[in-house]
């Protein structure tokens, strides 16, 4: 038996999730390798199985993606790993999936964030950094603050493609 294109579809995007959790659970990295590779599979199997049309949509979906996610990278909010991850999901499913999935995905890591916070003790800091992070964008404007980025703060992490795995899989469960 046959599988169709988007079975297919789904078994790649699948692979590229738990391979990406493992791999940022245990090293807190997702390789290039990884990201750069899946994004070119989304090319070639959109081009081969619904030719150039298909191409452009995952190319437009792989740069949405990327940057849906960028500017938290920006202000060092977030690794570009995540990112690079973003963006091969958005090449496998489209910009309009992609979307959806990088909404699932923030509050899937806005409740996380908030288990990994309390389980830690650090929920107090972490809404104390929040709260200093918007007053002082409000002030000196939208901008990477040293004392919370991920380079200098001490408090426990979130391996985030864990999230993005739970708003990929929310979003083609619910299409």
């Amino acid at each position: 038996m046959f599988l169709t294109s988007m079975t297919t579809m789904h078994i790649f995007v699948g692979a590229l999730l738990a391979i990406a959790c493992v791999s940022d659970l245990r090293t807190r990295r997702i390789p290039n390798l990884l990201t750069f590779s899946a994004a070119a599979g989304a090319l070639l199997f959109h081009l081969v199985t619904g030719g150039p049309s298909a191409a452009a949509w995952s190319v437009v979906g792989c740069l949405l993606g990327a940057l849906l996610f960028f500017p938290m990278f920006a202000l060092r909010g977030m690794g570009a790993g995540d990112v690079k991850l973003l963006a091969a999901i958005g090449a496998w499913i489209g910009p309009g999936q992609v979307v959806i999935a990088a909404l699932v995905t923030s509050v899937a890591g806005g409740v996380l964030g908030v288990v990994v916070a309390l389980s830690a003790g650090y929920l107090t800091t972490a809404f104390s950094n929040v709260w200093m992070l918007l007053t002082h964008w409000r002030v000196a404007g939208v901008r990477a603050v040293p004392e919370v980025t991920l380079q200098h703060n001490r408090g426990p992490r979130l391996a985030y493609a864990v999230p993005i795995a739970i708003g990929t899989v929310v979003t083609l469960w619910l299409k």
